[in-house]
């Protein structure tokens, strides 16, 4: 690991673990997005664009200055950012979301899908259909989305893959950084990595169905795709912190993949925090990490030629 890196992991176990254990929602949101904007930010020739996926979804459409290399035609990524379920825009994650632009070579488009508490279970997981059959809509073929997302958003990423494959459709691929794939939390990286988890209080568990399903079932596998069926899935990349306490997350969701007969890529950091990825240009880690993915979604472009 990089000096930086254990410095960023000494950081969070002194000041962002502590806020995460007492925060109620509001507060988490309103702290999340304003440390975003102070240390997240965009790289340089940056276009946030507002989009709207249908009537009352709205987001932001961003694309980054094109490399050397052209970026793809046709092609976009379809990302649902992170935040606990609570927590989190189209906006917190642009600086994460333009460099995935720029390295992948290709418009990433991101809703600001419905948040709980004001919008529980399963609010936000029909805004990622929508959002996705908005695209449809738009012209992309199914076969030209890459769809992705971080945290409660690789949650929402793998339960529309899920929807689609039972639908018959089936995307290019599917991108998740340390997803969140059982909400019944019987992963025993919960309690293994519990003090290990330099960032997510296993403790605050009990918020997802406080805050997010309100009595549903947690089992559900449109709330957790763990659970959910995956007929001739597309290939996944799962990127995931050894010392996370949703390690085991992505651990079991890439058994279930494969065992529906699907490719997984599963990339797993030796003490990496919870989606690390997010404080590139701070850590080397992240952007090697970001070009795991960017390398990921080049090689689907290959394979359907």
């Amino acid at each position: 690991m990089s000096v930086r890196l254990n410095l960023l992991i000494l950081a969070s176990r002194l000041l962002v673990r502590p806020v995460a254990l007492r925060a109620d929602p509001i507060k988490l949101r309103a702290d999340f997005e304003r440390g975003a904007v102070a240390l997240l930010r965009c790289p340089p020739y940056t276009c946030l664009t507002p989009t709207r996926f249908a009537p009352g979804l709205s987001g932001l459409a961003i694309r980054s200055r094109p490399g050397s290399r052209p970026p793809h035609p046709g092609r976009v990524m379809l990302w649902f950012h992170g935040g606990a379920f609570v927590a989190g825009s189209p906006r917190t994650h642009a600086g994460l979301l333009a460099r995935l632009a720029r390295m992948g070579r290709l418009e990433v488009v991101a809703p600001a899908y419905r948040l709980a508490p004001e919008h529980p279970f399963p609010a936000a997981v029909e805004d990622a259909r929508t959002a996705f059959d908005g695209l449809v809509a738009r012209g992309y073929a199914p076969g030209n989305i890459v769809i992705g997302g971080d945290s409660a958003g690789g949650n929402f990423a793998l339960g529309l893959l899920a929807g689609l494959l039972g639908d018959g459709v089936r995307p290019a691929g599917v991108v998740a950084l340390s997803p969140v794939t059982d909400l019944t939390f019987s992963g025993a990286s919960i309690a293994a990595n519990a003090v290990r988890d330099p960032m997510l209080p296993a403790a605050r568990r009990g918020d997802v169905d406080r805050y997010y399903l309100v009595g549903a079932d947690p089992s559900d596998p449109r709330a957790s795709p763990l659970f959910a069926a995956f007929p001739d899935p597309p290939p996944v990349f799962l990127q995931v912190g050894s010392t996370e306490i949703l390690r085991d997350d992505s651990v079991r969701m890439a058994e279930v993949l494969r065992a529906a007969g699907g490719r997984v890529v599963l990339d797993e950091w030796e003490g990496a925090p919870h989606v690390f990825t997010l404080l590139d240009g701070w850590l080397p880690e992240a952007r090697e990490g970001l070009r795991r993915v960017a390398g990921f979604i080049d090689g689907l472009w290959a394979e359907a030629v």
